[in-house]
């Protein structure tokens, strides 16, 4: 056989042995997709000893589980898994964990296994390339590369990914290519049991141009349809790819192809590619075509690295700007004492929109949007303009109604490097978006959520629009913070806590009703908790609050000399506090506690303590104004004062 039918075939038997050497695993996709996969990483812009390489072509793994190929990939293409590494497949602290991790292991471009979630994470990432390229190229492209995707039907089948799929092809996303591996078949049969659709003809419909390969096997055209689809101008194209699951295996073409070892069927398979008993080997002329194929690469790598240097000693302002943020160094000068400052009494959605664009005034480098809610959730930048597929500068997204995409793309974009970004929608529609917030907090990605109409307070749209359980939701995700401020000073700093993650999600969860702006509000919120009112005589009660409902509490406590309120904005920054500083705000002697929230109780208790009680709602909402609701569910001055008096 041909140099590259062994590489191929080589792949194929690193992968198949990872699996077997692990006892667990997905040998199906490997023994299908190896041909394209090589066929894809001969092309593809990258330098194994600059991995970093921020205008690298990035590739997806959508199907997670077919990790074991994409760690062969890696070894093969000198990215720094050894041998040992790939027997480690699947054990713990190894790096080749059952499934892609970003930040992990070097060359994953992105956390992938639920399915659905690569290919919409990869369609933020070439947004970001567009709108990067619209920003910075001139007299020099800097910035200019693919994206790629392997995506199987199980992705397709995911509605995130026609959401993402359909905001691609709205925005003309010409540099995002998918190879698209067809075998047919998931864990549970054929896919003709609930997957009979024209997947081509549904893309074509989306918006994208779309090319076939009959035989996943044919490296030459599979080769020629992605020189075809770089050809593409003002679409994003889809590459049907017929494989055949298992390929070479007695299993092949089988769902027991899919997801578990070979074991026995092993020698046969092994014995199909011309290999022998012995596991894990690469003959040294394979090795030798690898390192052959990394020079014809780096020969690109060292063009491109010419044009860098040429725009850097251009526009050297520009280029540092660039290097910096793709090193999460992002130069701004804005919390200054006119950030926090505001005369008037609003909604925080309304402080959240200020905030917003007084930074956007200063920091060039936001993009986001909302799932179509902009005008509610106060999240458009005012002075920026809307990207589209007619301007690629704009910094405006529109999400459209795709709260599931919208967290992806988010994930996309910040994977991809150079921008902050963040996406709005109504709190309870969170509900839509946490499979992806879960993937920001697992990838420690800085996104930002910005969550309006927080609470029953939404009023006459009713039950389905007014969030109860979200918050307890949104604060179970691990290594996410939740802020929820009381008014304008505690918006801004909670913006200002956003801005400077660096490596976790948060969550702005914003009042739609009016707030008053509080006398004691502080810049201690970013410290999580802090005492609002303070006690004038001996401390016997506290009073916990978040958002709207500290205003209530100050109200119902303004005359009782012993309680104390305190403002708890976010448990996550509190819990990062020294215990000094805990004691400091809530004494373990002080056991008359009252926590009030127009939310689930879920969460709280480790606060209220025994001895304390909880203001709440534990069942779902009613339709009525905002503010009948609230009476309606007891979540008033009087009933507070009434509780705190009697404890």
């Amino acid at each position: 056989m041909n140099i590259e039918q062994k590489s191929i075939n080589t792949l194929r038997m690193l992968s198949i042995d990872q699996i077997q050497e692990a006892n667990s695993g997905h040998p199906g996709l490997p023994l299908g997709a190896a041909p394209m996969a090589y066929a894809l990483w001969k092309k593809m812009k990258k330098n194994p000893q600059d991995p970093k390489w921020i205008n690298r072509d990035r590739f997806i793994l959508s199907a997670g589980h077919g990790s074991a190929l994409l760690y062969s990939l890696l070894h093969l293409f000198g990215y720094g898994l050894t041998m040992e590494d790939l027997k480690n497949f699947r054990k713990f602290g190894s790096l080749t964990p059952g499934h892609p991790e970003y930040g992990h292991t070097v060359g994953v471009e992105a956390t992938t296994g639920p399915l659905g979630q690569g290919i919409s994470m990869a369609v933020g990432m070439a947004m970001a390339e567009e709108h990067l390229a619209a920003l910075y190229n001139k007299d020099y492209d800097i910035i200019d590369h693919y994206t790629y995707v392997i995506c199987g039907d199980g992705d397709l089948m995911e509605g995130i990914s026609n959401e993402a799929s359909s905001l691609a092809g709205t925005l003309g996303l010409k540099k995002l290519i998918v190879l698209y591996d067809s075998n047919s078949i998931t864990i549970e049969g054929s896919t003709d049991l609930a997957f009979r659709e024209d997947v081509c003809a549904r893309y074509e419909a989306l918006g994208w141009n779309t090319l076939e390969v009959e035989d996943g096997n044919d490296i030459e055209d599979i080769s020629k349809a992605i020189d075809q689809a770089k050809e593409s101008t003002d679409k994003p194209t889809l590459i049907k790819i017929t494989t055949q699951i298992g390929y070479g295996s007695p299993r092949a073409g089988k769902a027991k192809a899919h997801g578990e070892p070979l074991g026995d069927d092993m020698a046969k398979t092994r014995e199909f590619y011309g290999f022998g008993e012995e596991t894990f080997t690469v003959d040294e002329e394979v090795y030798a075509h690898f390192k052959d194929l990394n020079k014809d690469a780096t020969f690109q790598y060292e063009m491109d690295k010419r044009v860098e240097k040429l725009y850097a000693e251009k526009y050297p302002a520009e280029y540092k700007k660039l290097v910096d943020s793709f090193e999460n160094k992002f130069d701004v000068d804005i919390f200054d004492e006119d950030y926090y400052k505001s005369e008037k009494d609003m909604a925080t959605r309304a402080s959240s929109g200020e905030v917003l664009n007084r930074i956007s005034e200063k920091f060039d480098l936001f993009f986001g949007g909302s799932a179509d809610l902009a005008p509610s959730n106060k999240s458009n930048m005012k002075n920026k303009s809307n990207f589209s597929a007619e301007d690629r500068e704009g910094s405006n997204i529109n999400f459209g109604i795709r709260e599931h995409a919208m967290g992806a793309v988010i994930n996309g974009i910040l994977l991809h490097g150079g921008l902050k970004a963040y996406g709005a929608t109504f709190l309870i529609f969170s509900d839509y978006l946490k499979p992806a917030l879960r993937l920001s907090a697992l990838q420690k990605l800085p996104a930002i959520h910005i969550l309006t109409h927080d609470s029953v307070g939404v009023g006459e749209d009713g039950p389905t629009h007014q969030p109860i359980e979200q918050l307890a939701m949104l604060r179970s995700i691990p290594d996410n913070v939740v802020f929820r401020p009381a008014d304008f000073l505690e918006t801004a700093v909670a913006w200002e806590v956003a801005f400077k993650s660096k490596d976790r999600p948060v969550c702005l969860a914003l009042s739609r009703q009016t707030l008053p702006n509080l006398a004691n509000s502080s810049k201690d919120a970013a410290k999580g908790a802090y005492v609002i009112k303070r006690e004038t005589t001996e401390l016997k009660k506290i009073v916990i609050a978040t958002g709207s409902e500290v205003s209530k509490a100050l109200e119902a406590t303004e005359n009782m000399e012993e309680v104390r309120v305190v403002s708890m904005p976010s448990m996550e920054l509190f819990e990062e506090q020294s215990e000094a500083y805990k004691e400091e705000v809530l004494p373990a002697s002080c056991e008359k506690r009252l926590v009030v929230e127009a939310a689930s109780s879920f969460g709280w208790h480790k606060y209220a303590g025994l001895k304390g009680k909880i203001m709440s709602i534990d069942e779902f909402g009613a339709s009525g104004k905002g503010s009948d609701v609230f009476e309606h569910f007891g979540i008033n001055a009087d009933n507070i004062k009434k509780i705190i008096s009697e404890m």
